[in-house]
């Protein structure tokens, strides 16, 4: 699908309200045409072993006192709205119907379990990001969970960011944010821009948006990305002149100090591979300087690079060398 066509088909599903509702997260039984239900023991064989013959079922067993189930079943609901109709959520609340819980061996809560052809097929324990339970839902599909229109537009954006297209990319996460206020990735690719166009202070009203505990933001690894880079710019501000750095190295190649700053200010400079190769040579002329100051800096630095980023990938690859010689 084009972005435009991506783009309409967002603004066509935002005009009603129960359009709206399909774009956050469930609000209880019944929404997602039928997707989300409760259950009991009675009605699970038509809504879960039957039901499943038509489509995957995932049967969440929680509690009302359950904390992390309070903090999974959000994150399902949304995911359930999202899938449109490819798969049901049927809750079960195992202090009121304990029978099948104890029939499948759960041991903790919240428990979920994928059903296909009336017969259990998978399923995880504790709370997964997001992300995880997407794939989780994908593999028991076949691989054919389809993305929303609003997935398919955050990927549009993320990938004009990759491609450093920026007009684009914010264009695309300003219509994802239109549509679905406090979406994290679209946050986070957003504030991506504003670092990478020079709008440091845009990028850090963005980021504000955003509890250090979201829902979903912990595994987000575009919104720690966005965070450490916003972080390495405030502690690029601090620095000297490089061509000093350089002249005090000069003089005394252990200065670590002179050495970790200029790895910084190179970094600020867009020169990745040498700000990496610096805190490098902190490290193997001085393991533990600063309590290991050079290598927390290396997993900042590769945090706002992306883990698959090449520069990321070899300075991982000399630092477990380094660390392990």
């Amino acid at each position: 699908m084009a972005d435009m066509d991506i783009k309409t088909t967002i603004e066509m599903n935002t005009t009603t309200p129960s359009a709206q509702a399909d774009m956050g997260a469930g609000t209880g039984a019944g929404n997602a045409g039928g997707d989300i239900i409760d259950i009991s023991t009675q009605s699970f064989m038509a809504d879960v072993s039957e039901a499943s013959r038509e489509k995957l079922v995932l049967v969440e067993f929680g509690a009302a006192w359950c904390e992390p189930c309070k903090q999974l079943e959000p994150v399902l609901e949304k995911i359930i709205h999202e899938a449109r109709g490819q798969v049901r959520l049927a809750k079960m609340d195992i202090d009121a119907h304990p029978q099948i819980a104890q029939q499948l061996q759960v041991q903790s809560i919240p428990a979920v379990f994928a059903f296909k052809d009336g017969q259990p097929r998978d399923g995880f324990m504790g709370v997964l990001p997001e992300s995880e339970i997407k794939k989780f839902i994908a593999k028991n599909l076949d691989g054919t969970l389809e993305a929303s229109p609003i997935d398919k537009m955050t990927e549009a954006g993320e990938a004009a960011l990759q491609d450093k297209n920026y007009e684009q990319a914010i264009a695309c996460f300003q219509t994802v944010l239109e549509a679905q206020a406090g979406h994290i990735p679209a946050l986070a690719g957003l504030a991506q821009c504003y670092i990478a166009t020079q709008a440091p202070d845009k990028a850090e009203a963005i980021l504000a948006q955003i509890p250090e505990n979201a829902q979903g933001g912990a595994d987000d690894p575009a919104l720690a990305a966005a965070r450490a880079a916003l972080a390495l710019i405030h502690k690029a501000d601090t620095l000297g002149d490089s061509n000093t750095l350089q002249a005090k190295l000069q003089t005394d190649p252990n200065d670590h100090q002179a050495r970790f700053d200029l790895a910084l200010a190179l970094h600020a400079a867009g020169e990745r591979a040498a700000a990496i190769d610096a805190l490098l040579e902190i490290i193997r002329r001085n393991r533990n300087w600063q309590d290991d100051a050079a290598r927390k800096q290396l997993l900042e630095l590769f945090t706002a690079y992306g883990a698959e980023d090449d520069v990321t990938i070899d300075g991982r690859r000399r630092l477990s060398s380094l660390l392990f010689s």
